[in-house]
């Protein structure tokens, strides 16, 4: 079975957040930064890449991405600034 990743894309000004969840992060993303893929990230220029979290099987992708997406938003952001303090865009740091 293949692994999977779940992950949050922000705008420049971090006042939107997307949580998605992938096969491929680095295509995935490079989609989200061409405007290519999902409706939401390209209306609300949501093309940096704040967090993610890798996982063996992808459908424990699924299950994280459902449970962040039930979180407040401050608990989103103390997540992506445990382990991104700066809340920088990550995606030239992707493997």
């Amino acid at each position: 079975m293949k692994g999977g990743y779940v992950y949050i894309m922000s705008n420049e000004r971090r006042t939107t957040f997307y949580i998605g969840v992938t096969s491929d992060l680095k295509t995935r993303i490079a989609d989200h930064k061409n405007g290519i893929g999902s409706e939401f990230t390209s209306k609300y220029k949501l093309t940096d890449l704040l967090y993610y979290e890798d996982f063996p099987d992808i459908y424990q992708a699924i299950d994280r991405e459902k449970q962040l997406k039930n979180w407040h938003r401050q608990w989103k952001i103390n997540l992506i600034k445990s382990v991104n303090p700066n809340m920088n865009d990550l995606y030239w740091n992707i493997r």
